[in-house]
């Protein structure tokens, strides 16, 4: 897809082909948002299978696998198997991360460097552990690569939610508590993972020390100002330079956790039943897991929030689920019911719109029928404000399946057994997940420019021009894998790169775009369909050939054309 997606997977081609694992690049502008990990992993993932779209995805998939099984193994390690089987299946099978693990973002590879932190200091802690020290480094490991992956909230996390437990289970003054967590030790593998590529990020890209507050137009700061104090300290307090992004309400960040532990959130009523006294280790676990869960959406109520920035508590949230379900009070049998209710709205909802809409036809792709809300596309969730419903004939086939997945939740819920209706609710998920993929394939030309980047292969050699900013055709820049010129694009993720000593000049203003599409050697620009006519005006229409349109996007070249 254009935008953050293709951006990481060609900030890992770059590296790869490079050489350069430190300082990361697009369009050959330093780009010093991220931390690199998840770029070496797609790299390492492109060594191994060659240059894909897919094989960009393989760390994120095989991350999402892994904290499934870790939650689970978490979970039977603090509740019994049954209770851990729960867990991992409402980790696994929630809307949440199967929604942002669709791009390639970090965030669920965060997730599991944050639980696996928090189990091992229970495991470290723990008066029967044969290997206390063993949990304690893997504590500090877990903290080290989670800098690699999302710099300080990786640390924040984990030791702020162990600080409250061991506060409000009177061990943080212990020596006892210190000894078998090993500080020291744990200080120096933290800095033996993470230190050696801050230190080379920082020497790199100068100068060294700088802590202003403010940044603007035309100023460089550096590496270690705008990874620290610009991503870390500005973005919190939402003075971040340049604002690139929006905030989820409030009120909304919490309520959508609803959305997105779905279905599972049913049973949170029966997390208020349990025991969360640490008196055994079940009882340490569920205190561990509310200090997280309070901490980390305590802290987004005061920062600046995407939806998915909440991402590190699910699995702490499904340890508590997991355990609820195990006990199968009134409050479970009672979710289970409103859920068979909710499931079957949904099915009838999605057979009422399959049959409006299954004789409306579909012509060109879905873009056409799609309304624009430019303002949301900032969040997650964005593009759900385009849909219509002459658009949902581009989405007959999965409308048809989930409903169907629907249906067999609601009747594998009927009269079941709690394990039985989990185990139904689990595979309703599954069938659900595999219609929103289907979906996404129809929205294909809309988030992603990939039909426009194959029909730019097949044409003549010439220099690729973009209208919009980097990010808006990114998926033309991965799939063609060449870079573009910017046509008033200076601005966003790319603008403070920009300023860095020895940037390539790739922005260009309408005078030099005007002066270089005259020229006889060939351009390609890629624009949006509404901005054609401002074009017109610039260079005339005798001096626009459309070679494809796609999405609501238009390839046009300078040049003529012969048949492709």
């Amino acid at each position: 897809m254009d935008d953050v997606d293709s951006v990481q997977a060609q900030i890992a081609r770059n590296m790869l082909s490079s050489g350069d694992w430190v300082t990361a690049r697009l369009d050959g502008v330093i780009y010093l948002e991220k931390a690199p990990l998840v770029y070496w992993a797609m790299a390492l993932s492109y060594k191994i299978f060659g240059v894909h779209d897919w094989a960009a995805r393989i760390p994120i998939a095989l991350s999402a696998i892994a904290l499934g099984l870790l939650t689970a193994a978490f979970g039977s390690w603090a509740f019994g198997r049954r209770a851990g089987f729960y867990a991992g299946l409402c980790v696994a099978t929630c809307i949440g991360l199967f929604l942002f693990t669709r791009i390639l973002i970090p965030d669920v590879m965060l997730t599991f460097t944050v639980t696996l932190a928090m189990w091992a200091m229970l495991r470290a802690l723990e008066e029967e552990e044969p290997h206390p020290r063993l949990w304690a480094f893997l504590l500090a490991a877990s903290l080290g690569t989670g800098l690699l992956l999302k710099s300080l909230v990786a640390v924040v996390f984990p030791l702020a939610t162990g600080l409250i437990f061991l506060l409000a289970t009177r061990q943080l003054f212990l020596a006892r508590t210190w000894k078998r967590l090993h500080p020291f030790s744990g200080l120096a593998i933290v800095l033996l993972i993470a230190a050696p590529w801050h230190i080379l990020a920082t020497l790199r890209n100068p100068p060294y020390f700088d802590f202003t507050f403010h940044s603007g137009p035309g100023q460089y700061h550096g590496f270690l100002w705008f990874f620290f104090m610009n991503e870390q300290v500005l973005r919190f307090l939402n003075l971040r330079y340049p604002r690139d992004y929006n905030t989820v309400p409030r009120l909304y960040f919490w309520l959508l956790h609803l959305v997105w532990l779905f279905p599972w959130s049913v049973y949170l009523p029966a997390i208020t039943k349990l025991s969360f006294k640490p008196v055994d280790r079940a009882g340490r676990a569920r205190l561990l897991a509310l200090c997280c869960i309070g901490f980390v959406l305590i802290f987004f109520t005061f920062s600046t929030t995407q939806e998915y920035y909440s991402m590190p508590c699910y699995p702490a949230l499904a340890l508590l689920l997991g355990a609820a379900m195990a006990e199968d009070t009134i409050w479970v049998r009672r979710g289970t019911r409103l859920l068979g209710a909710l499931a079957g709205l949904m099915a009838l909802a999605a057979f009422v719109l399959y049959f409006s809409v299954r004789n409306m036809p579909a012509p060109g792709d879905i873009s056409v029928a799609l309304s624009r809300h430019p303002k949301a596309y900032s969040l997650s969730l964005g593009h759900m404000e385009d849909l219509t419903l002459s658009s949902l004939a581009y989405l007959k086939g999965p409308l048809l399946l989930s409903g169907l997945g629907f249906l067999v939740g609601t009747m594998g819920m009927i009269r079941a057994t709690s394990r039985r209706a989990f185990l139904a609710i689990a595979l309703m998920m599954v069938i659900f997940f595999q219609a929103a993929r289907l979906a996404m394939v129809a929205f294909d030309p809309y988030l992603s420019s990939r039909p426009l980047a194959e029909t730019l292969l097949r044409s003549p050699e010439g220099k690729l021009i973009s209208n919009v900013q980097y990010y808006g055709v990114s998926s033309v820049i991965f799939y063609t894998n060449r870079d573009a010129l910017i046509l008033n694009g200076r601005r966003n993720n790319l603008e403070y790169g920009s300023y860095a000593p020895g940037s390539p000049d790739v922005f260009i203003d309408d005078s030099q775009f005007a002066r270089l599409w005259m020229q006889p050697e060939r351009y390609y620009l890629i624009t949006s369909e509404p901005a054609f006519p401002r074009f017109e005006k610039l260079v005339g229409a005798q001096r626009l050939v459309v070679v494809d349109r796609s999405g609501g996007k238009i390839l046009m070249t300078n040049q003529p054309l012969t048949a492709l």
